[in-house]
């Protein structure tokens, strides 16, 4: 299937700003792309452009003060399958994890492995059979314990704080289960990307980019997502990091306002 993907996202800078950004597909996709990305800046401006040590492209962009734009519009061939169901995926002790993915068993900015979240971790989830059944008993868990709910968001909650609160956003979603696998020591990464209403019915909210988590089971990543609790079609990568800290989709090194922000991610229709 091909996909439609894009973005209008407007930021008020009162003063020069330099800015960050995580705004591409990521580059293990873009053979995907029918074209390259149709990205570009209004005003149009210099972008110094880098890989992260997440295999992240990012870039960087001074801006002069007032409203800097980010645009981005593009086609992406998907294969149109639902993610991956491996329910038999077995879950390493750590002595037998690959050395690159131990920085994901650690906590992280938003993360707090290292808190109340540990102990009540092996209380709820230690009984359950390890590996695949244990990831999703997590990802059950938080989707019944948070509610989704876009006018509580809050671009500082942390994993704990989201644990108490029972509410949040999609990162929110994600970064609890992150911290509960960790919590198991289950490898557990943050990714954020394009994720459409393909397969499912439409949701009423504005499109935005959405949050999953990755995990390291049966010698690969696997995708979960809490949010949503059930398998998807058409995610699209950005990023992903240990958690929302390192993946921003754009962050200034100054005040910023946010003027205006939509998303396009919609099944292209072909003829039959």
């Amino acid at each position: 299937m091909l996909i439609r993907i894009g973005f209008d996202i407007a930021l008020r800078l009162p003063a020069s700003t330099t800015i960050i950004y995580l705004l591409h597909v990521y580059p293990a996709r873009a053979g995907d792309l029918l074209k390259p990305e149709n990205f570009r800046t209004e005003p149009e401006l210099p972008v110094e452009e880098y890989v992260d040590s997440f295999g992240n492209l990012c870039g960087r962009i001074n801006c002069p003060p007032g409203v800097i734009r980010f645009l981005n519009d593009a086609t992406i061939r998907d294969p149109g399958e639902l993610d991956a169901y491996v329910p038999d995926a077995p879950q390493y002790e750590v002595k037998e994890l690959p050395v690159e993915t131990l920085s994901f068993l650690l906590p992280s900015r938003y993360c707090e492995v290292d808190s109340e979240l540990l102990d009540f971790a092996w209380k709820t989830f230690g009984g359950t059979p390890p590996g695949w059944p244990r990831v999703q008993a997590i990802c059950d868990f938080v989707h019944d314990h948070l509610r989704f709910d876009y006018q509580q968001a809050r671009a500082n909650r942390t994993a704990l704080e989201g644990f108490r609160e029972k509410v949040g956003v999609c990162r929110d979603f994600t970064h609890l289960a992150v911290t509960l696998c960790r919590c198991m020591n289950i490898p557990a990464r943050y990714a954020t990307g394009y994720l459409g209403d393909i397969g499912v019915p439409r949701d009423p909210n504005p499109m935005d980019f959405s949050a999953w988590i990755e995990v390291y089971l049966g010698s690969q990543w696997h995708t979960f997502d809490a949010r949503h609790n059930r398998r998807r079609i058409g995610r699209v990568l950005i990023a992903r990091g240990r958690d929302a800290g390192d993946v921003p989709i754009t962050m200034a090194f100054g005040r910023s306002l946010l003027e205006h922000f939509r998303v396009v991610t919609d099944e292209v229709k072909t003829a039959a």
